[in-house]
């Protein structure tokens, strides 16, 4: 006899087979691997989590560890102080917000991509697809109808907090922590009232500069599981992003149509860039990829990193950007802090007599950043190759990453070795416990770093 689990044909073995084949061995520890033990025998996959789960909360040996993924975020939950037996259900959007949100959302312009790839497939496995946006807020959310009103019960509407941290571990908040696609299975879920239910979901970043757009995921009951799901959900993902990056080049496109008269009849430097600062014309001066703009744009004369003293003047979809010539840099003392206190987003904030700015930062440029930070002489590309990928012989990725990073942090970053410039202030803001830094984050310093003694947050982090 055989039974159909999510699709799959699987022989109704006994508990011992299913847990020999399940297992797999890591570093001397058996991990469990819960795409093949599920697509066994979902059922007693789920009951073997429940008792990994109810082992490691209580503090007592569980039957095999979970998967490193599972693991790492229940102990975000136990040190965030996440209830795993009570749901919490922070107070819902308006509708009048989530329409505000969506209207806003760069995710807007890929839902004719999500909708193709997961809608058709999962309305027929059981599933609905859900879209949250970079907050954990519930923007979308379509799908099987059944699926839907079981999703009701668990707080799965629109305008709902999928937060990690105000939820447990789930297909929402998780990936959007971790910053890679992460499948939840049953009791892997952190909160009990979410253990009949699964979860595959993957992060939306925004292709040119990794930041984090919002997640996808494919979410039903705990029969609907099938270990296929999370490859499929997160190859739309990248589908949803190439769209992305199509569009990108195409405004670009349009706005360097309307610079090539403009910008003929000039003299001097100047550029043409979209309103993020992305340049789609220069002319007098080398190619700078993006130029870093003030948060609030208006014309006039306004200091910009790498740049100077330039002059802003608006046009069709975009910026005229004049470099004035031979203007001295204000003088002043430059303060750069660099804000890693949130899971999922990290800033630099610049300041000092030319004014100041702030830019959000993808997760490799905030592991560079951070990593400088604390190393104040400096590091060569040797020594962050290292730091970041555990290989010092990876010389011609860091030196990439970090030419990017030095287009806008302009003079305040030296090389040979990568710095910060002696004249700067920097600042570090920390996580208040040091396990929370950069969850995202391989890198091997930084994973030392994790483990290091508590930093006081809001202080500087500087090298020893």
């Amino acid at each position: 006899m055989l039974l159909t689990v999510g699709g799959l044909c699987a022989p109704p073995w006994g508990r011992r087979h299913y847990e020999s084949h399940s297992q797999k061995p890591v570093g001397g520890r058996t991990r469990m691997d819960v795409t093949h033990l599920a697509a066994v025998d979902s059922t007693r996959a789920a009951r073997v989590l429940s008792e990994v789960r109810s082992a490691r909360l209580s503090g007592q040996p569980a039957p095999v560890p979970p998967r490193p993924v599972i693991e790492q975020s229940w102990e975000r939950m136990l040190r965030s102080g996440v209830d795993p037996d009570h749901d919490f259900r922070a107070d819902l959007l308006s509708r009048e917000e989530v329409q505000r949100r969506r209207e806003t959302s760069a995710l807007r312009h890929v839902l004719p991509v999500l909708r193709e790839g997961l809608l058709a497939a999962a309305d027929v496995a059981h599933h609905i697809m859900v879209v949250a946006d970079e907050e954990g807020r519930v923007l979308w959310r379509e799908g099987s109808a059944p699926v839907l009103r079981r999703a009701d019960g668990l707080g799965f509407e629109l305008g709902a907090d999928w937060r990690e941290n105000v939820v447990g571990t789930n297909g929402l908040g998780t990936p959007a922590v971790v910053r890679r696609p992460v499948q939840v299975f049953a009791s892997e879920h952190f909160v009990r009232s979410q253990a009949n239910w699964t979860c595959a979901g993957a992060p939306l970043t925004d292709p040119r500069d990794g930041r984090l757009l919002g997640v996808v995921d494919v979410s039903g009951p705990l029969e609907t599981m099938h270990p296929a799901t999370l490859a499929w959900v997160d190859s739309v993902a990248k589908l949803a992003e190439a769209r992305l990056r199509e569009m990108h080049l195409e405004s670009l496109e349009r706005l360097r149509a309307v610079a090539a008269p403009v910008l003929a009849r000039l003299g001097g430097r100047a550029l043409v860039v979209d309103p993020d600062g992305w340049t789609a014309a220069v002319s007098g001066m080398p190619y700078l990829r993006r130029v870093t703009l003030p948060k609030s744009l208006s014309p006039g004369l306004r200091w910009l990193p790498g740049l100077g003293l330039c002059s802003l003047e608006p046009l069709a979809g975009g910026w005229l950007v004049r470099a004035a010539a031979d203007e001295p840099a204000p003088r002043g003392a430059t303060r750069i802090v660099l804000d890693l206190r949130q899971a999922r987003r990290w800033s630099v904030e610049v300041s000092g007599g030319a004014g100041s700015w702030v830019r959000e930062l993808s997760p490799r440029h905030a592991e560079l950043l951070y990593l400088l930070a604390v190393h104040r002489t400096g590091r060569s590309a040797s020594d962050l190759a290292g730091d970041v990928f555990g290989d010092p012989a990876r010389t011609v990725t860091v030196r990439a990453e970090m030419s990017r990073v030095r287009r806008y942090l302009g003079a305040l970053l030296e090389h040979r070795p990568y710095r910060f410039a002696e004249d700067t202030d920097v600042e570090v803001l920390l996580p208040e416990d040091p396990r929370d830094l950069l969850p995202h984050s391989t890198a091997p310093a930084v994973a030392r770093r994790r483990t290091s003694a508590p930093a006081p947050s809001g202080t500087s982090a500087p090298a020893p």
